[in-house]
């Protein structure tokens, strides 16, 4: 077995493959840039070399820095981890000639799958099923816009050295397929230094799912379950499970099988997975091969056992594998969320700064945090803002759900925004706890965006009860301090009003010994909770279901965020209550007028000039952050009185890009 290995990358998989490592007893050198000094990954590596700038060009992608390191220090393999370099055949091909070990598949799998035009025709020599296209270059727009309408609408538009969502464009008809062909290889040249796009028809009603496989390269290949990653926003996965709710034994075996036949085509050595999108009657077509380590696969270990990294470890070391098929069995139900430093109500516009809070659930058996920040880290803007992947575990489906809600509920991020409230709204709706999902399942149920989950009576209530309860311990503390007026009694009152934004409500409590009653207009709960004023969740029994709320003191009142929702509740005497009604109310300034940037990033293009006059939804500027084209556009009509920034600046959030009259 190897003593020392490297791991090529940063974050939560470089974390995440240490922990593996240690366990097995090996020794782990991490490489960082100049914006991951002091990572989590650096502090728990062994050794850690610094191998140049924040950008990822001048560190994480440069293979003779990474080579250069594993002389120095020994490392006799590199596990690439996801991203960066983990599916470059020249890497791959640099450690072979230096005589270092690449834990992953071989040259030649990385080539044939990483072009997803020749991936597609080996899958169809492989007789794997592809969905109907067009596999060769396409050079121009008017080339483009005749295959598509060849093909038929709607078609899909992808760069074939894409991957995570970039350089991908759904185009419905002929002005999409422009828009579409343009932005796609813009994009791809950007992120990939690759241009190259292909069009494939467009799959409605899609469902994303994909078979993990695992092969030795001396005669065993194995597929270990499916995962359906349909929860996607603009093709980038935002929940993952294990095993699909949609797929039947016939139809996992049949996809398995295929699986298979795709990696032994190409001797295929490693982990991979092979992506399949399904339509609505369980047919399925190859859409790519990924051929290293998935984001999502701590769903396939939390229900197989099977921990991939150690197997990609021992395969690289010549091991075989020491399962068969007929071991790989899959038990219970996993989730996963992605959680991301977004904000969801801002259009999910990346976030960056400093974690001045990061307090993830407790790990247990059933609930696993892979991460690679700590409270005090910086999420950078030169990297993917996930911040950690929350991964939930129970004997079905809906008790994997309630198990993910409850850890959502007590994740307290603070100091950059964040999608928990958004990721929690998703499972809790019916239609996802229903298994009625698709690619298409945020953008039809959140076509405007997202605004806060729906606030069911039950659960206002509860919030309503754990905000007055609060507040009762809050005032009984204040009358026990110290130097208050002699003989002066303060009296709790037993009726309050509750206010919510505009909603007032009418609050009863009486106060036990081990509970407090609280009514809440007219309906009655029994709150058992341990909370004390300053805690920041507050944990217990609310009408007979288990809680947990993230809570801080506002104004009169307190800050309360559960099942996807955040509110500020006012609670007062009925009297404080009535001469609180009387004050005027601010009015917010009006900034439709204003194209204000939402993010930092770089303003690559901008469509109008003084004096023109533009419309409501017309493109104004596009910004780029994160290595993703972001369309900015008109919210009224107007004329353009002023332009603040020229293409190519760089602009901060909030920024003022121009101003309309």
């Amino acid at each position: 077995m190897f003593k020392k290995i490297l791991i090529a990358n940063r974050g939560e998989i470089a974390c995440r493959v240490i922990k593996t490592a240690k366990r097995m007893g090996i020794q782990t050198v991490a490489v960082y840039s100049d914006a991951d000094a002091g990572a989590l990954h650096t502090q728990m590596a062994d050794e850690a070399v610094h191998i140049g700038g924040a950008a990822a060009s001048e560190s994480y992608l440069i293979i003779d820095r990474i080579v250069d390191v594993c002389k120095q220090t020994g490392a006799e393999a590199v596990h690439p981890g996801y991203g960066f370099l983990s599916e470059n055949q020249a890497f791959c091909a640099a450690l072979q000639d230096a005589g270092i070990t690449f834990i992953g598949p071989n040259t030649r799998a990385i080539s044939a799958m990483g072009d997803k035009i020749e991936s597609k025709k080996l899958a169809q020599a492989a007789n794997v099923s592809t969905v109907p296209g067009y596999t060769d270059v396409i050079e121009t727009v008017e080339e483009a816009v005749k295959i598509a309408d060849d093909i038929g609408f709607p078609v899909m538009i992808k760069a074939s050295a894409g991957g995570g969502g970039k350089g991908m464009r759904v185009a419905w008809n002929v002005e999409e397929a422009r828009e579409g062909f343009a932005s796609a290889k813009s994009e791809a040249q950007s992120s990939f230094g690759d241009d190259r796009v292909f069009i494939e028809k467009f799959i409605e009603e899609p469902r994303h799912i994909e078979i993990q496989v695992l092969a030795d390269g001396q005669g065993t290949t194995l597929y270990v379950g499916e995962r359906e990653c349909s929860i996607q926003r603009r093709h980038q996965k935002v929940i993952e499970e294990a095993p699909s709710p949609f797929l039947n034994a016939e139809t996992r075996k049949a996809m398995g099988e295929q699986a298979v036949a795709l990696a032994d085509a190409v001797e295929y050595r490693s982990a991979g997975t092979v992506e399949f999108i399904v339509d609505k009657d369980r047919n399925f077509y190859f859409l790519e091969m990924n051929t290293r380590l998935q984001v999502e696969h701590p769903v396939t270990e939390m229900i197989t056992g099977i921990d991939l990294v150690e197997q990609m470890i021992r395969v690289a070391n010549g091991e075989k594998l020491s399962i068969s098929q007929d071991d790989v069995t899959l038990t219970g139900w996993a989730m996963e969320a992605r959680i991301y430093a977004e904000d969801p109500y801002r259009g999910f516009l990346p976030s960056i700064g400093r974690l001045s809070r990061c307090q993830p659930p407790e790990e247990s058996a059933t609930v696993r945090v892979d991460t690679g920040v700590v409270e005090g880290s910086e999420i950078s803007m030169f990297y993917d803002p996930m911040i950690a992947k929350l991964v939930t575990y129970g004997p079905d489906r809906e008790s994997a759900i309630d198990s993910m809600i409850d850890a959502l509920n007590g994740y307290r991020i603070e100091g950059i925004q964040h999608n928990i409230n958004f990721l929690n709204a998703v499972f809790n709706h019916q239609r996802f706890r229903d298994g009625q999902i698709s690619t298409n399942f945020i953008a039809e149920e959140y076509p405007e965006g997202f605004e806060g989950a729906p606030l069911p009576e039950e659960t206002r209530n509860r919030m309503i009860a754990a905000a007055t309860v609060a507040h009762l311990r809050e005032t009984a503390r204040a009358t026990s301090i110290s130097g208050q007026v002699p003989h002066f009694v303060v009296r709790i009152g037993q009726d309050w009003r509750v206010s919510c934004g505009e909603n007032s409500h009418a609050v009863k409590t009486t106060t036990g010994e081990a509970a407090t009653d609280v009514t809440v207009d007219g309906a009655h709960l029994v709150v058992e909770s341990d909370y004390r004023p300053g805690d920041a969740r507050f944990t217990g029994t609310i009408g007979g279901r288990a809680v947990q709320m993230l809570i801080e003191p506002v104004a009169e009142g307190y800050r309360l965020t559960f099942d996807g929702t955040t509110l500020d509740f006012q609670v007062r005497t009925p009297r404080a209550a009535e001469l609180a009604a009387l004050m005027p109310l601010k009015e917010a300034a009006d900034l439709s007028k204003l194209l204000i940037c939402p993010m930092p990033g770089a303003l690559v293009q901008l469509h109008v000039a003084e004096g023109e006059e533009v419309k409501t939804g017309q493109s104004l500027a596009v910004i780029e952050a994160m290595k993703m084209e972001n369309v900015l556009r008109a919210e009224s009509d107007g004329t353009v009185r002023s332009v603040n920034f020229k293409e190519g600046d760089s602009l901060a959030v909030d920024d003022v890009i121009l101003e309309l009259e």
